[in-house]
Protein backbone atom coordinates (compact mmCIF):
# COMPACT_ATOMS: atom_id res chain seq x y z
CA UNK A 1 0.00 0.00 0.00
CA UNK A 2 2.87 2.51 0.65
CA UNK A 3 3.97 1.80 -2.83
CA UNK A 4 0.53 3.02 -4.66
CA UNK A 5 0.77 5.75 -2.20
CA UNK A 6 3.74 6.70 -3.57
CA UNK A 7 2.98 6.24 -7.16
CA UNK A 8 0.10 8.00 -7.12
CA UNK A 9 1.66 11.09 -5.18
CA UNK A 10 4.15 11.39 -8.26
CA UNK A 11 1.73 11.02 -10.85
CA UNK A 12 0.40 14.80 -9.49
CA UNK A 13 2.45 17.64 -11.31
CA UNK A 14 3.36 20.35 -9.11
CA UNK A 15 1.40 23.82 -9.83
CA UNK A 16 3.15 27.00 -9.82
CA UNK A 17 0.57 30.01 -10.29
CA UNK A 18 -2.11 27.66 -10.86
CA UNK A 19 -0.48 26.23 -13.71
CA UNK A 20 0.64 22.62 -14.08
CA UNK A 21 4.78 22.65 -13.85
CA UNK A 22 6.43 20.45 -15.92
CA UNK A 23 9.00 18.22 -15.30
CA UNK A 24 11.96 20.13 -16.73
CA UNK A 25 10.81 23.12 -14.86
CA UNK A 26 10.45 21.14 -11.42
CA UNK A 27 13.62 20.22 -11.86
CA UNK A 28 15.38 23.38 -12.85
CA UNK A 29 13.34 24.67 -9.84
CA UNK A 30 14.69 22.10 -7.46
CA UNK A 31 18.47 22.75 -9.00
CA UNK A 32 18.42 26.73 -7.79
CA UNK A 33 16.99 25.77 -4.79
CA UNK A 34 19.65 23.43 -4.03
CA UNK A 35 22.16 26.15 -5.09
CA UNK A 36 20.35 28.77 -3.22
CA UNK A 37 20.74 26.67 -0.15
CA UNK A 38 24.23 25.65 -0.44
CA UNK A 39 25.11 29.38 -0.59
CA UNK A 40 23.04 30.32 2.42
CA UNK A 41 23.01 27.69 5.10
CA UNK A 42 26.53 26.72 6.19
CA UNK A 43 27.67 23.52 7.19
CA UNK A 44 27.58 22.92 10.84
CA UNK A 45 30.99 22.37 12.11
CA UNK A 46 31.47 18.22 13.29
CA UNK A 47 30.35 17.86 16.69
CA UNK A 48 33.76 17.19 19.59
CA UNK A 49 32.73 14.90 22.03
CA UNK A 50 32.12 16.02 25.24
CA UNK A 51 35.00 15.76 27.73
CA UNK A 52 33.97 13.61 31.18
CA UNK A 53 34.20 16.35 34.31
CA UNK A 54 36.57 15.73 36.50
CA UNK A 55 34.79 14.85 39.82
CA UNK A 56 35.03 16.95 42.75
CA UNK A 57 37.61 16.61 44.84
CA UNK A 58 36.20 16.26 48.57
CA UNK A 59 39.51 16.86 51.61
CA UNK A 60 38.14 15.54 55.01
CA UNK A 61 39.61 18.04 57.68
CA UNK A 62 39.84 18.32 61.80
CA UNK A 63 41.14 20.82 63.83
CA UNK A 64 44.40 19.45 64.93
CA UNK A 65 43.58 19.90 68.83
CA UNK A 66 40.32 17.99 68.56
CA UNK A 67 36.93 19.12 66.22
CA UNK A 68 34.65 16.90 64.15
CA UNK A 69 35.67 15.77 60.79
CA UNK A 70 34.50 18.62 57.85
CA UNK A 71 34.76 17.99 54.10
CA UNK A 72 35.81 20.72 52.24
CA UNK A 73 36.34 21.32 48.73
CA UNK A 74 36.59 24.21 45.64
CA UNK A 75 39.84 25.99 47.06
CA UNK A 76 42.82 26.93 44.54
CA UNK A 77 45.26 27.98 46.85
CA UNK A 78 46.69 28.06 50.27
CA UNK A 79 44.60 31.04 51.43
CA UNK A 80 41.31 29.97 50.17
CA UNK A 81 42.23 26.09 51.73
CA UNK A 82 42.19 28.23 55.00
CA UNK A 83 39.18 30.06 53.91
CA UNK A 84 37.43 26.80 53.32
CA UNK A 85 38.21 25.20 56.61
CA UNK A 86 37.33 27.78 58.68
CA UNK A 87 33.98 28.37 57.36
CA UNK A 88 33.66 24.35 58.19
CA UNK A 89 34.60 25.48 61.63
CA UNK A 90 32.90 28.93 62.00
CA UNK A 91 36.56 30.64 62.43
CA UNK A 92 38.05 33.09 61.36
CA UNK A 93 41.03 32.25 59.05
CA UNK A 94 43.31 33.88 60.18
CA UNK A 95 43.09 32.13 63.18
CA UNK A 96 44.83 28.53 61.23
CA UNK A 97 48.83 28.47 61.85
CA UNK A 98 49.29 25.58 59.34
CA UNK A 99 47.90 22.81 58.53
CA UNK A 100 49.60 18.58 58.31
CA UNK A 101 48.88 16.06 56.59
CA UNK A 102 47.54 12.75 58.12
CA UNK A 103 48.51 14.04 61.98
CA UNK A 104 47.51 15.87 63.91
CA UNK A 105 50.67 16.40 65.94
CA UNK A 106 53.03 19.85 65.00
CA UNK A 107 54.93 16.96 62.55
CA UNK A 108 57.27 19.36 59.87
CA UNK A 109 57.64 15.96 58.26
CA UNK A 110 53.98 15.80 57.81
CA UNK A 111 53.68 20.03 57.06
CA UNK A 112 51.32 20.77 54.05
CA UNK A 113 53.09 22.62 51.13
CA UNK A 114 52.13 23.48 47.78
CA UNK A 115 50.67 19.64 47.63
CA UNK A 116 47.82 17.45 48.96
CA UNK A 117 47.30 14.16 48.08
CA UNK A 118 44.19 12.69 46.80
CA UNK A 119 43.66 10.64 49.97
CA UNK A 120 45.16 13.16 52.65
CA UNK A 121 43.60 13.89 55.81
CA UNK A 122 44.10 17.92 56.24
CA UNK A 123 44.90 19.02 60.25
CA UNK A 124 44.87 22.69 60.76
CA UNK A 125 46.45 24.24 63.69
CA UNK A 126 45.09 27.01 65.07
CA UNK A 127 46.30 29.69 67.07
CA UNK A 128 47.04 28.77 70.70
CA UNK A 129 49.08 30.93 74.14
CA UNK A 130 51.26 33.69 73.20
CA UNK A 131 54.60 34.28 74.63
CA UNK A 132 57.52 36.62 74.48
CA UNK A 133 61.32 35.67 75.19
CA UNK A 134 64.26 37.66 74.92
CA UNK A 135 67.13 36.51 72.75
CA UNK A 136 70.69 37.91 73.09
CA UNK A 137 72.81 36.63 69.91
CA UNK A 138 75.84 35.38 71.38
CA UNK A 139 76.44 33.70 67.37
CA UNK A 140 76.23 34.59 63.87
CA UNK A 141 73.14 31.90 63.91
CA UNK A 142 70.67 31.62 65.93
CA UNK A 143 70.18 27.87 65.06
CA UNK A 144 66.24 28.28 63.98
CA UNK A 145 64.87 27.33 60.23
CA UNK A 146 62.25 29.57 59.28
CA UNK A 147 59.32 28.26 56.64
CA UNK A 148 55.98 30.08 56.30
CA UNK A 149 52.54 28.76 55.51
CA UNK A 150 51.86 30.91 52.21
CA UNK A 151 48.99 33.02 53.81
CA UNK A 152 51.35 35.29 55.75
CA UNK A 153 52.57 33.76 58.72
CA UNK A 154 56.14 32.76 59.46
CA UNK A 155 57.21 29.96 61.79
CA UNK A 156 59.95 27.90 63.19
CA UNK A 157 60.39 24.41 61.18
CA UNK A 158 63.47 23.30 63.11
CA UNK A 159 65.77 23.91 65.80
CA UNK A 160 69.71 23.18 65.91
CA UNK A 161 70.53 21.48 68.70
CA UNK A 162 72.99 23.52 71.17
CA UNK A 163 72.08 26.89 69.05
CA UNK A 164 71.20 29.75 71.08
CA UNK A 165 67.36 29.14 69.95
CA UNK A 166 67.85 25.65 71.61
CA UNK A 167 69.11 27.03 75.30
CA UNK A 168 65.56 28.62 75.69
CA UNK A 169 63.37 25.57 76.61
CA UNK A 170 59.78 27.93 76.00
CA UNK A 171 61.00 28.70 71.83
CA UNK A 172 58.93 25.12 70.10
CA UNK A 173 59.24 23.91 66.48
CA UNK A 174 56.05 24.93 65.07
CA UNK A 175 55.59 28.31 67.01
CA UNK A 176 54.70 31.66 64.99
CA UNK A 177 56.67 34.52 65.06
CA UNK A 178 54.63 37.40 65.17
CA UNK A 179 56.67 40.13 66.14
CA UNK A 180 60.44 41.42 66.52
CA UNK A 181 60.84 43.47 68.80
CA UNK A 182 56.93 44.74 68.92
CA UNK A 183 57.61 45.24 64.91
CA UNK A 184 54.92 42.70 63.73
CA UNK A 185 55.94 40.45 60.51
CA UNK A 186 52.95 39.35 59.90
CA UNK A 187 52.76 39.50 56.01
CA UNK A 188 56.34 39.17 55.81
CA UNK A 189 57.95 35.66 54.42
CA UNK A 190 59.82 33.24 55.54
CA UNK A 191 63.35 34.83 53.84
CA UNK A 192 62.07 38.38 54.63
CA UNK A 193 61.79 37.25 58.64
CA UNK A 194 65.29 35.50 58.67
CA UNK A 195 66.96 37.94 57.06
CA UNK A 196 65.85 40.31 59.42
CA UNK A 197 67.12 37.59 62.14
CA UNK A 198 70.28 37.52 60.87
CA UNK A 199 71.10 41.08 61.04
CA UNK A 200 70.20 41.45 65.04
CA UNK A 201 73.57 42.63 66.73
CA UNK A 202 75.44 40.19 68.42
CA UNK A 203 75.51 40.86 72.12
CA UNK A 204 72.58 43.07 71.78
CA UNK A 205 69.21 41.68 73.77
CA UNK A 206 66.26 41.56 71.16
CA UNK A 207 62.63 39.96 71.62
CA UNK A 208 60.53 37.67 69.83
CA UNK A 209 56.97 37.11 70.31
CA UNK A 210 55.56 34.03 69.57
CA UNK A 211 52.05 32.28 68.83
CA UNK A 212 52.40 28.41 69.84
CA UNK A 213 50.03 26.28 67.98
CA UNK A 214 46.85 24.99 70.22
CA UNK A 215 47.74 21.56 71.53
CA UNK A 216 45.72 18.50 72.34
CA UNK A 217 46.09 16.99 76.02
CA UNK A 218 48.28 14.24 74.21
CA UNK A 219 50.54 17.08 73.10
CA UNK A 220 51.34 19.10 75.94
CA UNK A 221 54.80 19.39 76.99
CA UNK A 222 55.42 18.21 73.55
CA UNK A 223 58.79 19.73 71.94
CA UNK A 224 59.34 18.02 68.86
CA UNK A 225 62.20 18.97 66.22
CA UNK A 226 61.94 17.45 62.35
CA UNK A 227 65.09 14.51 61.80
CA UNK A 228 66.42 16.04 58.55
CA UNK A 229 67.03 13.08 56.75
CA UNK A 230 63.47 12.05 55.58
CA UNK A 231 61.48 15.59 55.35
CA UNK A 232 60.06 15.88 52.57
CA UNK A 233 60.02 12.49 51.52
CA UNK A 234 56.97 11.37 48.48
CA UNK A 235 55.77 7.82 47.60
CA UNK A 236 55.28 7.75 43.59
CA UNK A 237 52.23 6.27 41.85
CA UNK A 238 50.01 8.80 43.46
CA UNK A 239 48.24 11.86 42.33
CA UNK A 240 48.09 15.13 44.20
CA UNK A 241 46.17 18.44 44.07
CA UNK A 242 49.25 21.50 43.03
CA UNK A 243 48.58 24.54 45.11
CA UNK A 244 49.45 27.59 42.86
CA UNK A 245 49.58 30.78 44.43
CA UNK A 246 49.32 32.09 41.07
CA UNK A 247 46.23 30.48 38.64
CA UNK A 248 44.40 27.25 39.25
CA UNK A 249 44.80 24.14 41.47
CA UNK A 250 46.16 21.40 39.06
CA UNK A 251 46.01 17.43 39.66
CA UNK A 252 49.42 15.73 39.08
CA UNK A 253 51.32 12.97 39.08
CA UNK A 254 53.40 12.21 42.21
CA UNK A 255 57.35 13.58 41.45
CA UNK A 256 59.61 11.56 39.94
CA UNK A 257 62.48 9.64 41.83
CA UNK A 258 64.92 12.61 40.49
CA UNK A 259 62.40 15.48 41.27
CA UNK A 260 61.89 14.19 44.46
CA UNK A 261 65.97 14.16 45.20
CA UNK A 262 66.61 17.11 43.88
CA UNK A 263 63.72 18.58 45.98
CA UNK A 264 64.84 17.75 48.92
CA UNK A 265 68.36 18.42 48.33
CA UNK A 266 67.76 22.07 47.03
CA UNK A 267 65.53 22.31 50.33
CA UNK A 268 68.48 21.61 51.92
CA UNK A 269 70.82 24.22 50.30
CA UNK A 270 67.61 26.77 50.90
CA UNK A 271 68.42 25.86 54.86
CA UNK A 272 72.01 26.35 54.30
CA UNK A 273 71.88 29.78 52.55
CA UNK A 274 68.75 31.53 53.61
CA UNK A 275 67.70 29.64 56.59
CA UNK A 276 64.38 28.60 55.99
CA UNK A 277 63.02 25.14 54.44
CA UNK A 278 60.08 25.65 51.84
CA UNK A 279 59.47 22.43 49.59
CA UNK A 280 56.92 24.00 47.17
CA UNK A 281 60.04 27.01 46.35
CA UNK A 282 62.50 24.15 45.88
CA UNK A 283 59.98 22.02 43.53
CA UNK A 284 60.14 25.97 41.40
CA UNK A 285 63.25 26.04 41.37
CA UNK A 286 63.53 22.22 40.26
CA UNK A 287 61.00 22.68 37.58
CA UNK A 288 62.91 25.91 36.38
CA UNK A 289 66.05 24.40 36.32
CA UNK A 290 66.16 20.26 35.03
CA UNK A 291 65.46 21.43 31.05
CA UNK A 292 68.24 23.84 31.20
CA UNK A 293 71.51 23.73 29.41
CA UNK A 294 73.78 25.63 31.25
CA UNK A 295 73.86 28.16 34.45
CA UNK A 296 73.09 31.34 32.74
CA UNK A 297 69.99 29.65 30.96
CA UNK A 298 68.84 28.34 34.32
CA UNK A 299 69.53 31.76 36.55
CA UNK A 300 67.68 33.40 33.71
CA UNK A 301 64.86 31.20 33.90
CA UNK A 302 64.46 31.63 38.06
CA UNK A 303 65.14 35.17 38.37
CA UNK A 304 61.57 35.33 35.67
CA UNK A 305 59.78 33.39 38.30
CA UNK A 306 61.60 34.21 41.65
CA UNK A 307 63.39 37.40 41.39
CA UNK A 308 62.19 39.02 44.45
CA UNK A 309 63.99 36.75 46.52
CA UNK A 310 67.42 37.94 45.26
CA UNK A 311 69.06 34.74 45.33
CA UNK A 312 73.31 35.19 46.06
CA UNK A 313 75.20 34.08 42.75
CA UNK A 314 77.00 31.51 45.24
CA UNK A 315 73.42 29.42 45.70
CA UNK A 316 72.60 29.95 42.29
CA UNK A 317 75.67 27.81 41.59
CA UNK A 318 75.08 25.12 44.22
CA UNK A 319 71.27 24.11 43.08
CA UNK A 320 73.17 24.21 39.35
CA UNK A 321 75.39 21.56 40.57
CA UNK A 322 73.29 19.81 42.78
CA UNK A 323 70.68 19.69 39.86
CA UNK A 324 73.52 18.00 37.80
CA UNK A 325 74.50 15.72 40.70
CA UNK A 326 71.10 13.97 40.90
CA UNK A 327 70.78 13.63 37.31
CA UNK A 328 74.15 12.37 36.80
CA UNK A 329 73.37 9.44 40.12
CA UNK A 330 75.92 11.12 42.10
CA UNK A 331 73.49 11.78 44.98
Amino acid sequence: MQQDSENATSDREPMQNGEAMSPDAQDSKASAEDEESQRTVPSAPPLEPTPCPRPKLVFHTQLAHGSPTGRIHGFTNVRELYAKIAEVFNISASEILFCTLNSHKVDMQKLLGGQIGLEDFIFAHVRGETKEVEVIKTEDALGLTITDNGAGYAFIKRIKEDSTIDRIKTVCVGDHIEAVNDQSIVGCRHYEVAKMLKEQTRGTPFTLRLVEPKKAFDMIGQRTRAPKSSEGKMVSGKETLRLRSKGSATVEEMPSEFEDKAMRKVDDLLESYMGIRDLELATTIVEAGKNKQNPDDFAEALDSVLGDFGFPDVFLFEVWGALGDVKNGRI
